[in-house]
């Protein structure tokens, strides 16, 4: 099967609510490279980097889909990695969309709502506020924390991760109302909304030092369950979703950071 550039890019334009969803401004969401038109598989990985691109390549695949995309930091001169990516994806007619805080927080294809899922969580409201956006989930649970922290540890593993605790989780400790917001979730902002919304238990992807110490200071458990491990689910659901969409086949180009 093959399905034309020009109809799938609008289609996942609208999905994902990419214009109407605020970013970061060198994010650039949507198509960022495109391709000779056409697109016959589809490679999904959270990063762009040459091993991605390579992986995507060798898969066989003319468009890669990404979280992290392209443009971050501004103009940047197109030499040295830059320009063996750029020239490795012309080469193999290779297109590549991005999608960051869209596909964050989308309710059913979104890193935060299928991490939650996957650690058997249900959520109930918005959390991780970001201008006029929430990016995160919360709710309510009965879970022992212990059991949560294995949930996660066991999930981050299978991405070639692992995970790291902050606060204090003695035995027997429960887990009665949660937040959550994937990759870089942890921030003052975060822990600050988490603490006002009554949270026990706050989990991310990573964040700085000094969350782990207010973590204590607040009676604030927070699991950092690794920034490319949170983030995986959501390329995945995406690729799959254009999969059986539109006919095309897909894969996951796994290229794990260990953070």
């Amino acid at each position: 099967m093959t399905v034309a550039l020009d109809d799938l890019v609008p289609y996942l334009d609208d999905l994902l609510a990419t214009r109407d969803t605020p970013d970061y401004g060198g994010a650039v969401n949507g198509l960022q490279l495109e391709n000779g038109g056409r697109v016959t598989k589809v490679a999904a990985a959270v990063d762009f980097s040459l091993r991605t691109v390579d992986g995507a390549i060798a898969a066989g695949a003319n468009l890669l889909l990404v979280h992290h995309g392209m443009f971050w930091g501004g103009a940047q001169p197109i030499r040295g990695a830059s320009y063996r990516r750029l020239r490795r994806l012309v080469e193999h007619d290779v297109a590549v969309y991005a999608s960051h805080l869209p596909l964050d927080r989308h309710p059913t294809l979104g890193n935060n709502a299928l991490l939650a899922r996957t650690l058997g969580l249900q959520p109930s409201r918005e959390f991780a506020r970001y201008k006029t956006i929430a990016v995160g989930v919360a709710g309510e649970s009965d879970v022992e924390t212990a059991e949560l922290i294995d949930r996660a540890r066991a999930f981050a593993t299978r991405e070639g991760g692992g995970v790291v605790v902050g606060g204090d989780a003695p035995a027997g400790r429960r887990t009665r109302r949660w937040a959550l917001c994937t990759g870089s979730g942890a921030s003052s902002d975060t822990m600050r909304e988490a603490i006002e919304l009554g949270a026990d238990t706050l989990i991310v992807g990573e964040g700085p030092h000094h969350t782990a110490v207010d973590a204590e200071d607040a009676g604030l458990v927070v699991i950092y369950a690794g920034h490319y491990a949170t983030e995986t689910l959501g390329v995945r659901a995406l690729a799959q979703h254009v999969s059986e969409r539109f006919g095309v086949p897909w894969t996951f180009v796994s290229a794990p950071t260990g953070l």
